[in-house]
């Protein structure tokens, strides 16, 4: 029972984590700018990374004929969809963009067909249909039509194709490595790509900054919640019930992050919106009915 509480709270707790990021995006660009709020995150995360690996003896050491792998990922993610999530909540809101990051277990399923040709289940097309016609709820407003910017909402679905293409290239990754490693080289990799860009972008505004303790604080907590605690704590739960049940309590992440954005950052949530949202988790949830009958899970080693 004790065990049970411990899991579910760790699930819960990342969740949350998650949803905040959104919040503490939208708080933090108040005073960095986009890229430079992206770089430092990443720069903080992956020290933590590489202190937690090598404290508790997991560092692993890249494989020569892996390195492609691992650039395709930070390619896509972290820097793709940092970049589509990032710039995307300069210009939508923080719910709206929880929403549409939450449909990525959707659409995963369509790229794998594509690429891959994995079937794909009636409950899964469905349960598409379903989350879509949500999300016209959430960015729609009866009697003055569409309020969402969108570039703002081509932004997130940016950062929805490439967390799809994450996933499918993670299947090229060998389990060899632990899922923290893998966490780490992303981030690492990842830089090489946000450094230069940071560069040609943001470097110039540098002196122009004017960082309040609200912003710091927000890059801090997503660095160290969103970007590891978050992560470290949802593979331990995908270790031990498997990832199909464990991607289940994503679909509460735009649920967690209405909430938030309702109490901290004042945003309004109107009856349509809530609607949307509601629409939007039963769809999420419809497309893992055929996943959760199976009664044996895959289980990640971390």
């Amino acid at each position: 029972m004790i065990k049970s509480i411990k899991l579910y709270t760790s699930i819960i707790l990342a969740m949350v984590f998650w949803s905040f990021s959104f919040i503490w995006t939208r708080v933090a660009i108040h005073s960095f700018h986009p890229m430079t709020l992206i770089t430092l995150r990443l720069l903080i995360a992956s020290l933590l990374l590489f202190v937690v690996l090598k404290s508790t003896g997991r560092f692993q050491q890249l494989r020569r004929g892996d390195i492609k792998w691992f650039v395709l990922l930070a390619f896509f993610e972290p820097f793709m969809y940092y970049v589509g999530e990032t710039y995307g909540l300069t210009t939508v809101e923080s719910t709206l963009a929880a929403v549409i990051v939450s449909t990525i277990p959707l659409f995963a399923p369509v790229l794998a067909f594509l690429i891959l040709r994995e079937r794909i289940s009636w409950a899964t097309i469905f349960g598409i249909i379903v989350s879509l016609v949500g999300v016209f709820f959430v960015i729609y407003e009866p009697g003055s039509g569409f309020k969402a910017n969108p570039w703002g909402v081509a932004l997130m679905f940016l950062a929805v194709f490439a967390a799809i293409c994450y996933a499918t290239v993670l299947r090229k990754v060998p389990t060899y490595y632990s899922t923290m490693t893998v966490i780490f080289y992303q981030s690492l990799i990842g830089l090489a790509f946000f450094i230069p860009t940071f560069l040609l972008t943001d470097f110039s505004t540098i002196q122009t900054l004017q960082v309040n303790r609200e912003s710091l604080l927000a890059l801090v907590m997503l660095s160290v919640f969103a970007s590891v605690i978050a992560f470290v704590l949802f593979a331990g739960a995908v270790r031990q019930v498997g990832v199909t049940r464990t991607n289940v309590f994503v679909n509460l992440i735009p649920v967690f992050t209405a909430i938030l954005s309702w109490f901290i950052l004042d945003e309004i949530l109107t009856v349509s919106k809530w609607f949307g949202i509601l629409v939007v988790v039963i769809g999420l949830f419809v497309s893992q009915l055929g996943k959760l009958r199976f009664n044996k899970e895959v289980e990640e080693v971390i």
